[in-house]
């Protein structure tokens, strides 16, 4: 039986009993409670997560292993680099931080999902996220052209680590740069690991990869303790930190 959260106290079981990879909800730890900010940073700061459907309760998880991209091995294919280094060079194209966090995670919410049927991120979920976003804790990264949102992402920062959430894209590649763009504000802040919860071919073909649960703890413990990051404002001089070839110098 998965234990239900009392609705008085914040505990979680130990991630150690969420059910194994054979049983049919691998990972999953816990049911009830609420998405009080509270809640979900007790919940985030022991590597667990909420997940579920409509017409379902709040459902608790802690899988493994665990997906997670290491910022120093973030992988950037031939065509990524071509599609940043033109995606910087072109007017109106940038990169924005928290400036449209509820549009972000709309996007997020009605986007396809492989293997997937509706969304989990219900509207109370993105109150509650959004609740998150206020209090400084949920940042979007949100790649803009021409004054139009295109694509982007949103997490959790805890200390020194950052726990992805969800990302979408209106053009090609747009969610691929809001990544980049975030890999670079980790690099600049000393976060070394982005957590991707569980393995896709998508995440994996940019250099995610699983590690056991007990590993992704230990860091997580070590990481979360750490004094978080204030400013999150995206400057284009964070693209150097990819190792980008140099812009060509403006004409005089």
């Amino acid at each position: 039986m998965i234990p239900w959260l009392a609705p008085d106290s914040l505990d979680f079981p130990p991630v150690s009993q969420a059910l194994g990879p054979d049983s049919e909800a691998p990972g999953l730890l816990a049911a009830g409670g609420d998405l009080s900010p509270e809640r979900l940073k007790a919940a985030y700061a022991q590597g667990i997560f909420p997940w579920y459907g409509r017409g379902q309760p709040i459902l608790w998880w802690s899988p493994d292993p665990r997906m997670v991209l290491q910022t120093r091995h973030f992988k950037l294919s031939r065509s990524l680099r071509k599609t940043l280094q033109r995606f910087r060079q072109t007017p109106g194209c940038e990169i924005r931080v928290d400036s449209a966090t509820a549009e972000v995670l709309r996007a997020c919410a009605s986007s396809p999902r492989e293997g997937q049927s509706g969304t989990w991120i219900l509207p109370e979920m993105q109150a509650a996220y959004l609740e998150l976003a206020r209090l400084g804790v949920v940042h979007s990264i949100e790649t803009w052209m021409d004054g139009e949102l295109v694509g982007g992402l949103y997490g959790v920062n805890l200390g020194r680590m950052f726990f992805g959430e969800s990302m979408f894209m209106r053009r090609t590649d747009a969610s691929k740069i809001a990544l980049a763009a975030l890999v670079c504000l980790c690099r600049r802040h000393d976060i070394p690991w982005i957590d991707c919860q569980q393995n896709t071919r998508h995440l994996a073909s940019l250099g995610a990869f699983e590690l056991p649960r007990e590993a992704f703890e230990a860091h997580l413990q070590a990481k979360v303790a750490e004094e978080a990051p204030r400013d999150w404002t995206y400057h284009a001089s964070l693209w150097d930190l990819l190792d980008l070839p140099a812009l060509p110098a403006s004409s005089p």
